[in-house]
Protein backbone atom coordinates (compact mmCIF):
# COMPACT_ATOMS: atom_id res chain seq x y z
CA UNK A 1 0.00 0.00 0.00
CA UNK A 2 2.89 2.44 1.07
CA UNK A 3 4.69 1.45 -2.23
CA UNK A 4 1.65 2.38 -4.24
CA UNK A 5 0.77 5.97 -2.51
CA UNK A 6 4.89 6.70 -2.87
CA UNK A 7 4.28 5.78 -7.04
CA UNK A 8 1.23 8.19 -6.78
CA UNK A 9 3.09 11.15 -5.71
CA UNK A 10 6.05 10.49 -8.13
CA UNK A 11 4.33 10.81 -11.16
CA UNK A 12 4.19 13.71 -13.02
CA UNK A 13 0.52 15.36 -13.60
CA UNK A 14 1.23 15.82 -17.43
CA UNK A 15 2.83 12.72 -18.71
CA UNK A 16 1.25 10.46 -15.65
CA UNK A 17 4.72 8.72 -15.61
CA UNK A 18 7.68 8.78 -13.17
CA UNK A 19 9.35 12.26 -13.11
CA UNK A 20 11.82 12.45 -15.21
CA UNK A 21 14.09 15.59 -14.55
CA UNK A 22 11.25 17.26 -12.22
CA UNK A 23 11.28 20.98 -12.17
CA UNK A 24 9.82 23.00 -9.78
CA UNK A 25 7.53 26.13 -10.89
CA UNK A 26 6.48 29.17 -8.04
CA UNK A 27 3.37 27.57 -6.72
CA UNK A 28 5.12 24.47 -6.06
CA UNK A 29 3.98 22.16 -8.01
CA UNK A 30 6.53 19.77 -9.91
CA UNK A 31 6.55 18.40 -13.54
CA UNK A 32 9.01 16.93 -16.16
CA UNK A 33 11.18 19.29 -17.44
CA UNK A 34 10.31 18.54 -20.92
CA UNK A 35 6.74 18.19 -20.29
CA UNK A 36 6.04 21.71 -18.50
CA UNK A 37 8.50 23.04 -21.57
CA UNK A 38 5.96 22.08 -23.96
CA UNK A 39 2.83 22.96 -21.99
CA UNK A 40 4.72 26.85 -21.70
CA UNK A 41 5.64 27.11 -25.36
CA UNK A 42 1.97 26.64 -26.66
CA UNK A 43 0.86 29.36 -24.01
CA UNK A 44 3.69 31.57 -25.24
CA UNK A 45 1.10 33.13 -27.63
CA UNK A 46 -1.52 34.10 -24.98
CA UNK A 47 0.26 36.68 -22.95
CA UNK A 48 -0.40 34.73 -20.45
CA UNK A 49 1.01 31.63 -18.54
CA UNK A 50 -0.43 29.69 -16.02
CA UNK A 51 0.00 26.40 -13.91
CA UNK A 52 -1.34 23.25 -15.28
CA UNK A 53 -1.97 21.43 -12.02
CA UNK A 54 -3.66 24.69 -9.78
CA UNK A 55 -4.40 27.01 -12.72
CA UNK A 56 -1.74 29.70 -10.81
CA UNK A 57 -1.47 32.74 -13.65
CA UNK A 58 2.02 34.45 -14.17
CA UNK A 59 2.63 37.80 -16.41
CA UNK A 60 6.33 36.12 -17.64
CA UNK A 61 7.12 32.81 -18.52
CA UNK A 62 8.05 31.22 -15.05
CA UNK A 63 11.59 30.58 -14.04
CA UNK A 64 11.61 26.53 -13.88
CA UNK A 65 14.24 25.38 -10.96
CA UNK A 66 15.40 22.34 -10.62
CA UNK A 67 14.07 19.71 -7.64
CA UNK A 68 17.31 17.80 -7.00
CA UNK A 69 15.74 16.19 -3.94
CA UNK A 70 12.35 14.86 -5.87
CA UNK A 71 15.18 13.68 -9.17
CA UNK A 72 16.97 11.80 -6.76
CA UNK A 73 13.84 9.80 -4.95
CA UNK A 74 12.08 9.01 -8.21
CA UNK A 75 15.62 7.69 -9.50
CA UNK A 76 15.78 5.88 -6.31
CA UNK A 77 11.78 4.63 -6.76
CA UNK A 78 12.34 3.45 -10.50
CA UNK A 79 15.12 0.93 -9.58
CA UNK A 80 13.80 -0.27 -6.43
CA UNK A 81 10.91 -0.96 -8.78
CA UNK A 82 13.81 -2.35 -11.62
CA UNK A 83 14.82 -4.60 -9.01
CA UNK A 84 11.52 -5.68 -8.06
CA UNK A 85 10.61 -7.31 -11.22
CA UNK A 86 13.83 -8.77 -11.25
CA UNK A 87 13.00 -10.80 -8.77
CA UNK A 88 10.98 -13.66 -9.65
CA UNK A 89 9.16 -16.28 -8.01
CA UNK A 90 6.48 -15.95 -4.78
CA UNK A 91 7.67 -12.95 -2.06
CA UNK A 92 7.16 -12.71 1.71
CA UNK A 93 3.76 -11.49 2.20
CA UNK A 94 4.87 -9.46 5.52
CA UNK A 95 7.83 -7.57 3.82
CA UNK A 96 6.29 -4.93 2.47
CA UNK A 97 8.97 -2.20 2.14
CA UNK A 98 11.03 -3.98 -0.05
CA UNK A 99 9.85 -7.96 -1.52
CA UNK A 100 12.37 -10.70 0.11
CA UNK A 101 11.38 -14.24 -1.72
CA UNK A 102 9.26 -16.54 -0.09
CA UNK A 103 10.44 -20.19 0.98
CA UNK A 104 7.44 -21.52 2.80
CA UNK A 105 3.72 -20.81 2.53
CA UNK A 106 1.45 -21.60 5.65
CA UNK A 107 -1.83 -22.71 4.56
CA UNK A 108 -3.38 -22.56 7.93
CA UNK A 109 -2.24 -18.37 7.02
CA UNK A 110 -2.77 -18.39 3.72
CA UNK A 111 0.29 -16.28 3.80
CA UNK A 112 4.07 -16.96 2.40
CA UNK A 113 7.28 -16.48 4.42
CA UNK A 114 10.78 -15.51 3.92
CA UNK A 115 13.39 -17.07 6.61
CA UNK A 116 13.23 -14.22 9.06
CA UNK A 117 9.32 -14.42 9.04
CA UNK A 118 9.17 -18.25 9.12
CA UNK A 119 11.36 -18.63 12.55
CA UNK A 120 8.39 -16.48 14.09
CA UNK A 121 5.85 -18.27 13.14
CA UNK A 122 3.78 -20.48 15.04
CA UNK A 123 4.74 -24.20 15.28
CA UNK A 124 1.54 -25.40 16.05
CA UNK A 125 0.14 -28.35 13.91
CA UNK A 126 -2.80 -26.59 12.68
CA UNK A 127 -0.47 -24.05 10.59
CA UNK A 128 0.93 -26.51 7.50
CA UNK A 129 3.51 -25.20 5.84
CA UNK A 130 4.01 -25.76 2.19
CA UNK A 131 6.13 -25.20 -0.56
CA UNK A 132 5.47 -21.35 -1.69
CA UNK A 133 2.36 -20.79 -3.61
CA UNK A 134 0.34 -17.74 -4.76
CA UNK A 135 -2.56 -19.87 -4.35
CA UNK A 136 -3.24 -21.11 -0.97
CA UNK A 137 -6.77 -20.97 -1.00
CA UNK A 138 -7.20 -23.44 -3.03
CA UNK A 139 -5.37 -25.95 -1.08
CA UNK A 140 -8.30 -25.75 1.40
CA UNK A 141 -11.71 -27.54 1.37
CA UNK A 142 -14.56 -25.12 -0.60
CA UNK A 143 -16.94 -26.55 1.59
CA UNK A 144 -15.54 -27.11 5.25
CA UNK A 145 -12.56 -24.50 4.45
CA UNK A 146 -10.12 -27.10 6.19
CA UNK A 147 -6.83 -27.87 4.11
CA UNK A 148 -7.03 -30.44 2.05
CA UNK A 149 -4.80 -33.30 3.37
CA UNK A 150 -6.41 -36.55 2.11
CA UNK A 151 -6.99 -38.26 -1.09
CA UNK A 152 -9.85 -40.39 -2.15
CA UNK A 153 -8.54 -42.85 -4.91
CA UNK A 154 -12.22 -43.62 -5.51
CA UNK A 155 -13.39 -40.51 -6.70
CA UNK A 156 -9.53 -39.10 -7.62
CA UNK A 157 -10.39 -35.78 -5.50
CA UNK A 158 -8.32 -34.16 -2.50
CA UNK A 159 -10.49 -33.63 0.66
CA UNK A 160 -10.44 -32.64 4.22
CA UNK A 161 -10.29 -34.49 7.10
CA UNK A 162 -14.38 -33.83 7.19
CA UNK A 163 -14.79 -34.79 3.93
CA UNK A 164 -13.23 -38.24 4.66
CA UNK A 165 -15.59 -38.35 7.43
CA UNK A 166 -18.70 -37.46 5.20
CA UNK A 167 -19.49 -38.00 1.85
CA UNK A 168 -16.27 -39.65 1.00
CA UNK A 169 -16.97 -42.34 4.17
CA UNK A 170 -16.46 -45.63 3.51
CA UNK A 171 -13.88 -45.13 0.61
CA UNK A 172 -9.97 -45.55 0.14
CA UNK A 173 -8.41 -42.57 1.36
CA UNK A 174 -4.80 -41.93 1.52
CA UNK A 175 -2.22 -39.45 3.05
CA UNK A 176 -2.14 -36.49 0.14
CA UNK A 177 1.98 -37.14 -0.01
CA UNK A 178 1.53 -41.02 0.20
CA UNK A 179 -1.07 -40.40 -2.92
CA UNK A 180 1.57 -38.55 -4.29
CA UNK A 181 4.75 -40.78 -4.15
CA UNK A 182 2.53 -43.38 -5.90
CA UNK A 183 1.84 -40.52 -8.22
CA UNK A 184 5.65 -39.48 -9.12
CA UNK A 185 6.21 -42.84 -9.33
CA UNK A 186 3.83 -43.55 -12.26
CA UNK A 187 4.68 -40.23 -13.82
CA UNK A 188 8.35 -41.31 -13.72
CA UNK A 189 7.46 -44.43 -15.83
CA UNK A 190 5.72 -43.19 -18.06
CA UNK A 191 8.46 -40.25 -18.30
CA UNK A 192 10.91 -43.11 -19.50
CA UNK A 193 8.71 -44.32 -21.87
CA UNK A 194 8.17 -41.23 -23.47
CA UNK A 195 12.07 -40.66 -23.02
CA UNK A 196 13.02 -43.61 -24.83
CA UNK A 197 10.16 -43.01 -27.75
CA UNK A 198 11.61 -39.25 -27.96
CA UNK A 199 14.80 -40.82 -28.53
CA UNK A 200 13.59 -43.05 -30.81
CA UNK A 201 11.90 -39.98 -32.99
CA UNK A 202 15.21 -38.16 -32.71
CA UNK A 203 16.52 -40.84 -33.94
CA UNK A 204 14.10 -40.93 -36.72
CA UNK A 205 14.63 -37.80 -37.41
CA UNK A 206 18.57 -37.70 -38.07
CA UNK A 207 17.90 -40.77 -39.83
CA UNK A 208 15.86 -38.94 -42.39
CA UNK A 209 17.99 -36.07 -42.11
CA UNK A 210 20.86 -38.27 -43.72
CA UNK A 211 18.85 -39.46 -46.33
CA UNK A 212 17.27 -35.76 -47.22
CA UNK A 213 21.25 -34.99 -47.41
CA UNK A 214 21.81 -38.10 -49.13
CA UNK A 215 18.95 -37.57 -51.89
CA UNK A 216 19.90 -34.01 -52.03
CA UNK A 217 23.53 -34.84 -52.74
CA UNK A 218 22.94 -37.27 -54.78
CA UNK A 219 20.43 -35.47 -57.28
CA UNK A 220 22.90 -32.72 -57.51
CA UNK A 221 25.19 -35.11 -59.03
CA UNK A 222 22.34 -36.74 -61.39
CA UNK A 223 21.53 -33.13 -62.22
CA UNK A 224 25.38 -31.84 -62.79
CA UNK A 225 25.74 -35.04 -64.86
CA UNK A 226 22.45 -34.39 -67.27
CA UNK A 227 23.43 -30.87 -67.89
CA UNK A 228 27.64 -31.90 -68.87
CA UNK A 229 25.81 -34.79 -71.02
CA UNK A 230 23.42 -32.08 -72.22
CA UNK A 231 26.24 -29.52 -73.01
CA UNK A 232 28.21 -32.22 -75.18
CA UNK A 233 25.57 -32.94 -77.14
CA UNK A 234 24.59 -29.62 -78.20
CA UNK A 235 28.27 -29.16 -79.08
CA UNK A 236 28.42 -32.61 -80.86
CA UNK A 237 25.01 -31.02 -82.97
CA UNK A 238 26.56 -27.88 -83.51
CA UNK A 239 29.92 -29.50 -84.67
CA UNK A 240 28.32 -31.86 -86.73
CA UNK A 241 25.80 -28.77 -88.05
CA UNK A 242 28.89 -27.06 -88.84
CA UNK A 243 30.50 -29.92 -90.71
CA UNK A 244 27.17 -30.40 -93.00
CA UNK A 245 26.71 -27.42 -94.05
CA UNK A 246 30.47 -26.89 -94.86
CA UNK A 247 30.10 -30.02 -97.12
CA UNK A 248 27.10 -28.87 -98.38
CA UNK A 249 28.85 -25.79 -99.04
CA UNK A 250 31.63 -27.52 -100.58
CA UNK A 251 29.75 -29.37 -103.34
CA UNK A 252 27.58 -26.62 -103.98
CA UNK A 253 30.90 -24.32 -105.33
CA UNK A 254 32.03 -27.49 -107.00
CA UNK A 255 29.01 -27.98 -108.69
CA UNK A 256 28.59 -24.27 -109.51
CA UNK A 257 32.01 -24.11 -111.07
CA UNK A 258 31.68 -27.08 -113.25
CA UNK A 259 28.39 -26.17 -114.86
CA UNK A 260 29.99 -22.58 -115.48
CA UNK A 261 32.55 -24.35 -117.35
CA UNK A 262 30.17 -26.42 -119.55
CA UNK A 263 27.99 -23.27 -119.83
CA UNK A 264 30.92 -21.49 -121.49
CA UNK A 265 31.88 -23.87 -123.79
CA UNK A 266 28.10 -24.28 -125.22
CA UNK A 267 28.18 -20.70 -125.47
CA UNK A 268 31.16 -21.15 -127.71
CA UNK A 269 29.49 -23.81 -129.53
CA UNK A 270 26.59 -21.48 -129.93
CA UNK A 271 28.73 -18.60 -131.33
CA UNK A 272 30.27 -21.24 -133.79
CA UNK A 273 27.07 -22.83 -134.60
CA UNK A 274 25.40 -19.01 -135.52
CA UNK A 275 28.60 -18.07 -137.56
CA UNK A 276 27.96 -21.34 -139.81
CA UNK A 277 24.23 -20.17 -139.56
CA UNK A 278 24.68 -16.95 -141.00
CA UNK A 279 27.27 -17.89 -143.73
CA UNK A 280 24.66 -20.91 -144.93
CA UNK A 281 22.14 -18.17 -145.60
CA UNK A 282 24.09 -15.72 -147.64
CA UNK A 283 25.30 -19.19 -150.03
CA UNK A 284 21.46 -19.60 -149.58
CA UNK A 285 20.79 -16.10 -151.12
CA UNK A 286 23.22 -16.10 -153.60
CA UNK A 287 22.70 -15.93 -157.67
CA UNK A 288 26.00 -17.36 -159.21
CA UNK A 289 25.80 -20.88 -159.04
CA UNK A 290 29.46 -21.12 -159.50
CA UNK A 291 29.93 -19.51 -156.03
CA UNK A 292 27.61 -21.85 -153.85
CA UNK A 293 28.85 -25.27 -155.88
CA UNK A 294 32.36 -23.78 -154.96
CA UNK A 295 32.04 -23.67 -151.40
CA UNK A 296 32.42 -27.16 -149.44
CA UNK A 297 29.59 -29.14 -149.02
CA UNK A 298 27.48 -28.60 -146.22
CA UNK A 299 28.40 -31.62 -144.45
CA UNK A 300 31.70 -30.45 -144.09
CA UNK A 301 30.32 -27.30 -142.08
CA UNK A 302 28.54 -29.15 -139.57
CA UNK A 303 30.74 -30.03 -136.64
CA UNK A 304 32.05 -33.24 -135.93
CA UNK A 305 31.72 -33.73 -132.50
CA UNK A 306 27.73 -33.25 -133.40
CA UNK A 307 27.87 -36.40 -135.44
CA UNK A 308 28.11 -38.04 -132.04
CA UNK A 309 25.15 -37.30 -130.79
CA UNK A 310 25.05 -34.44 -127.37
CA UNK A 311 28.02 -36.04 -125.82
CA UNK A 312 28.60 -32.94 -123.80
CA UNK A 313 25.07 -33.20 -121.97
CA UNK A 314 25.89 -36.29 -121.08
CA UNK A 315 29.37 -36.12 -120.10
CA UNK A 316 29.07 -33.61 -117.58
CA UNK A 317 25.73 -34.81 -115.72
CA UNK A 318 28.09 -36.52 -112.86
CA UNK A 319 26.48 -36.89 -109.41
CA UNK A 320 27.15 -34.95 -106.44
CA UNK A 321 30.46 -35.19 -104.81
CA UNK A 322 30.18 -38.02 -101.60
CA UNK A 323 30.90 -36.28 -98.12
CA UNK A 324 32.43 -37.53 -95.27
CA UNK A 325 29.78 -40.00 -93.74
CA UNK A 326 28.24 -37.99 -90.64
CA UNK A 327 29.06 -39.17 -87.39
CA UNK A 328 25.72 -40.69 -86.63
CA UNK A 329 26.99 -43.45 -84.52
CA UNK A 330 28.28 -40.90 -81.65
CA UNK A 331 25.02 -39.15 -82.21
CA UNK A 332 22.92 -42.45 -81.41
CA UNK A 333 25.36 -43.44 -78.60
CA UNK A 334 25.24 -39.81 -77.09
CA UNK A 335 20.96 -40.39 -77.41
CA UNK A 336 20.73 -43.25 -76.01
CA UNK A 337 23.03 -42.37 -73.08
CA UNK A 338 21.00 -39.77 -72.14
CA UNK A 339 18.15 -41.82 -72.46
CA UNK A 340 19.36 -44.53 -69.72
CA UNK A 341 19.95 -41.13 -67.61
CA UNK A 342 16.37 -40.16 -67.54
CA UNK A 343 15.10 -43.45 -67.27
CA UNK A 344 17.17 -43.95 -64.05
CA UNK A 345 15.58 -40.82 -62.77
CA UNK A 346 12.09 -41.50 -63.57
CA UNK A 347 12.69 -45.29 -61.85
CA UNK A 348 14.61 -43.31 -58.82
CA UNK A 349 17.38 -41.83 -57.94
CA UNK A 350 17.48 -42.87 -54.67
CA UNK A 351 17.42 -46.85 -55.32
CA UNK A 352 19.07 -49.14 -52.95
CA UNK A 353 20.62 -52.39 -53.11
CA UNK A 354 17.93 -55.38 -53.03
CA UNK A 355 17.56 -56.63 -49.96
CA UNK A 356 17.88 -61.29 -49.92
CA UNK A 357 14.73 -62.85 -49.05
CA UNK A 358 14.54 -66.11 -48.19
CA UNK A 359 11.07 -68.30 -47.29
CA UNK A 360 10.50 -69.23 -44.03
CA UNK A 361 9.43 -72.87 -44.25
CA UNK A 362 8.03 -73.12 -40.77
CA UNK A 363 5.40 -70.51 -41.58
CA UNK A 364 4.41 -72.35 -44.93
CA UNK A 365 1.55 -73.77 -45.44
CA UNK A 366 1.04 -77.53 -45.98
CA UNK A 367 -0.46 -76.57 -49.70
CA UNK A 368 2.43 -74.87 -50.76
CA UNK A 369 5.63 -76.31 -52.53
CA UNK A 370 8.94 -74.37 -51.19
CA UNK A 371 11.80 -74.54 -53.44
CA UNK A 372 15.16 -75.95 -51.93
CA UNK A 373 16.80 -72.39 -51.82
CA UNK A 374 13.80 -71.08 -50.21
CA UNK A 375 12.82 -67.96 -53.26
CA UNK A 376 9.99 -69.52 -54.63
CA UNK A 377 6.44 -70.80 -53.45
CA UNK A 378 4.58 -73.13 -55.81
CA UNK A 379 0.67 -74.02 -54.96
CA UNK A 380 0.32 -78.08 -55.02
CA UNK A 381 -2.69 -80.08 -54.38
CA UNK A 382 -0.13 -82.75 -52.61
CA UNK A 383 -0.26 -81.88 -48.69
CA UNK A 384 3.09 -81.60 -47.69
CA UNK A 385 2.29 -82.87 -44.04
CA UNK A 386 4.51 -80.36 -42.15
CA UNK A 387 4.33 -80.54 -38.56
CA UNK A 388 1.37 -77.75 -36.93
CA UNK A 389 2.69 -75.23 -35.16
CA UNK A 390 1.35 -71.68 -33.99
CA UNK A 391 3.94 -70.16 -36.62
CA UNK A 392 2.41 -72.03 -39.78
CA UNK A 393 -0.40 -70.46 -41.88
CA UNK A 394 -3.69 -72.57 -42.70
CA UNK A 395 -3.81 -71.52 -46.29
CA UNK A 396 -1.79 -70.56 -49.26
CA UNK A 397 0.44 -68.66 -47.78
CA UNK A 398 4.01 -67.91 -46.11
CA UNK A 399 6.22 -65.03 -45.23
CA UNK A 400 10.12 -64.65 -44.94
CA UNK A 401 12.65 -65.16 -42.67
CA UNK A 402 13.61 -61.85 -42.02
CA UNK A 403 12.17 -58.90 -40.86
CA UNK A 404 12.91 -55.26 -41.43
CA UNK A 405 12.61 -52.36 -38.70
CA UNK A 406 15.00 -49.46 -40.44
CA UNK A 407 16.16 -48.55 -43.98
CA UNK A 408 15.28 -48.51 -46.94
CA UNK A 409 14.46 -52.08 -49.06
CA UNK A 410 13.71 -53.63 -52.95
CA UNK A 411 13.09 -57.05 -53.83
CA UNK A 412 11.56 -58.48 -56.99
CA UNK A 413 8.95 -61.27 -57.77
CA UNK A 414 8.34 -63.06 -61.09
CA UNK A 415 5.15 -64.34 -61.54
CA UNK A 416 3.37 -67.10 -63.22
CA UNK A 417 0.71 -66.40 -66.06
CA UNK A 418 -2.00 -68.21 -64.36
CA UNK A 419 -3.42 -67.86 -61.29
CA UNK A 420 -4.24 -65.90 -58.39
CA UNK A 421 -1.48 -64.39 -56.59
CA UNK A 422 -0.80 -61.40 -54.34
CA UNK A 423 2.92 -60.11 -52.59
CA UNK A 424 3.28 -57.92 -49.81
CA UNK A 425 4.72 -57.06 -46.29
CA UNK A 426 2.98 -57.94 -42.55
CA UNK A 427 3.81 -58.13 -39.12
CA UNK A 428 5.12 -61.30 -37.43
CA UNK A 429 1.76 -61.12 -35.10
CA UNK A 430 -0.21 -61.60 -38.20
CA UNK A 431 -2.77 -64.11 -37.41
CA UNK A 432 -2.55 -67.43 -39.21
CA UNK A 433 -5.42 -68.89 -39.51
CA UNK A 434 -9.09 -67.65 -39.87
CA UNK A 435 -10.88 -65.11 -42.34
CA UNK A 436 -8.34 -62.45 -40.73
CA UNK A 437 -5.30 -64.16 -41.76
CA UNK A 438 -5.33 -63.37 -45.27
CA UNK A 439 -2.62 -61.02 -46.43
CA UNK A 440 -4.53 -57.48 -46.70
CA UNK A 441 -7.46 -58.84 -44.70
CA UNK A 442 -6.46 -57.21 -41.17
CA UNK A 443 -4.27 -54.12 -40.55
CA UNK A 444 -1.18 -56.38 -39.63
CA UNK A 445 -0.67 -56.56 -43.70
CA UNK A 446 -0.15 -54.78 -46.72
CA UNK A 447 -0.80 -56.52 -50.19
CA UNK A 448 -1.56 -56.24 -54.31
CA UNK A 449 -3.05 -58.69 -56.00
CA UNK A 450 -3.13 -59.88 -59.55
CA UNK A 451 -6.03 -61.84 -60.56
CA UNK A 452 -6.63 -64.11 -63.73
CA UNK A 453 -7.83 -61.20 -65.91
CA UNK A 454 -4.86 -59.70 -65.37
CA UNK A 455 -6.09 -56.81 -63.23
CA UNK A 456 -4.45 -55.31 -59.95
CA UNK A 457 -5.96 -54.54 -56.66
CA UNK A 458 -4.18 -53.34 -53.84
CA UNK A 459 -5.74 -54.12 -50.07
CA UNK A 460 -5.08 -52.83 -46.50
CA UNK A 461 -7.55 -53.87 -43.44
CA UNK A 462 -9.66 -55.51 -45.71
CA UNK A 463 -10.30 -52.17 -47.78
CA UNK A 464 -9.65 -52.98 -51.65
CA UNK A 465 -8.59 -50.16 -53.84
CA UNK A 466 -9.01 -51.51 -57.81
CA UNK A 467 -5.43 -50.14 -59.87
CA UNK A 468 -6.88 -48.83 -63.60
CA UNK A 469 -4.38 -50.74 -65.54
CA UNK A 470 -3.92 -53.93 -67.00
CA UNK A 471 -0.55 -55.87 -65.96
CA UNK A 472 1.66 -55.97 -68.88
CA UNK A 473 4.62 -57.79 -67.17
CA UNK A 474 5.22 -60.67 -64.75
CA UNK A 475 7.69 -58.90 -63.30
CA UNK A 476 6.64 -56.74 -59.95
CA UNK A 477 9.47 -54.53 -57.11
CA UNK A 478 8.56 -53.96 -54.02
CA UNK A 479 9.96 -51.01 -52.03
CA UNK A 480 9.66 -50.31 -48.10
CA UNK A 481 10.87 -47.15 -46.56
CA UNK A 482 10.65 -47.92 -43.10
CA UNK A 483 11.22 -44.73 -41.73
CA UNK A 484 8.97 -42.67 -44.22
CA UNK A 485 6.50 -45.28 -43.45
CA UNK A 486 5.88 -46.39 -47.30
CA UNK A 487 5.44 -49.49 -48.95
CA UNK A 488 5.38 -48.85 -52.87
CA UNK A 489 4.38 -51.27 -55.70
CA UNK A 490 5.90 -51.20 -59.35
CA UNK A 491 5.99 -53.15 -62.51
CA UNK A 492 8.97 -54.08 -64.47
CA UNK A 493 7.78 -52.75 -67.74
CA UNK A 494 10.12 -50.53 -70.31
CA UNK A 495 9.43 -47.78 -68.31
CA UNK A 496 8.99 -49.30 -64.86
CA UNK A 497 5.38 -48.24 -63.81
CA UNK A 498 4.33 -47.04 -60.66
CA UNK A 499 1.06 -49.34 -59.07
CA UNK A 500 0.49 -48.37 -55.56
CA UNK A 501 1.83 -46.65 -52.34
CA UNK A 502 0.46 -47.30 -48.73
CA UNK A 503 1.77 -44.63 -46.08
CA UNK A 504 1.68 -45.83 -42.31
CA UNK A 505 3.61 -45.57 -39.06
CA UNK A 506 5.20 -49.43 -39.06
CA UNK A 507 4.95 -50.24 -35.37
CA UNK A 508 6.46 -53.68 -35.49
CA UNK A 509 9.03 -55.65 -38.24
CA UNK A 510 7.85 -56.11 -41.91
CA UNK A 511 8.12 -59.57 -43.37
CA UNK A 512 7.96 -60.30 -47.38
CA UNK A 513 4.37 -62.01 -47.47
CA UNK A 514 3.38 -64.33 -50.55
CA UNK A 515 0.04 -65.82 -51.00
CA UNK A 516 -0.25 -68.22 -53.95
CA UNK A 517 -3.75 -69.42 -55.21
CA UNK A 518 -4.77 -72.47 -57.00
CA UNK A 519 -5.83 -71.77 -61.09
CA UNK A 520 -9.25 -71.86 -61.88
CA UNK A 521 -8.59 -74.11 -64.96
CA UNK A 522 -5.14 -75.14 -65.73
CA UNK A 523 -1.36 -74.02 -65.18
CA UNK A 524 0.79 -74.22 -62.38
CA UNK A 525 0.57 -71.37 -59.98
CA UNK A 526 3.97 -70.02 -58.71
CA UNK A 527 5.68 -66.79 -57.12
CA UNK A 528 9.56 -66.72 -57.16
CA UNK A 529 12.06 -64.28 -55.64
CA UNK A 530 14.06 -62.74 -58.25
CA UNK A 531 17.82 -63.13 -56.79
Amino acid sequence: MASAVLRDELLCSICLSTFKDPVTLRCGHNFCRVCIGRVLDTQDGSGVYSCPECREEFQERPALMRNINLHNVAERFLITQQEKEEITGICCTYCVDSPVPAVRSCLHCEASLCHKHLRAHSKSAEHVLSDPSTSLEKRKCSVHKKILEYYCTEDAACICVYCSAGEHRGHRVEMMDESSKKKKKKLGNVCKKLITKREKTEERVRSLEKRRGEAQEKAAGEAERVTALCTDIRRRVDDLEKKVLSEIFRQEKEESLSLSALIHQLEIKKDELFRKMTHIEELCNMTDPLTVLQELDTGDLCDPEEEGGDEDTGRHDKQPHDGDDLDVAVISHTFHTLCDVILGIRSGIYVVSPADILLDLTTASNNLLISDDLKTATWTEENQKRPETAERFQDYQVMSRKGFTSGRHYWDVEISKSGWWMVGMCYPSIDRRGDLSEIGDNNKSWGLWRYNNNLYSVIHDSKVIWLPDKSSSDRVRICLDYEAGQLSFYELCDPIRHLHTFTATFAEPLHAALRVVPPLFSGDTWIKICS
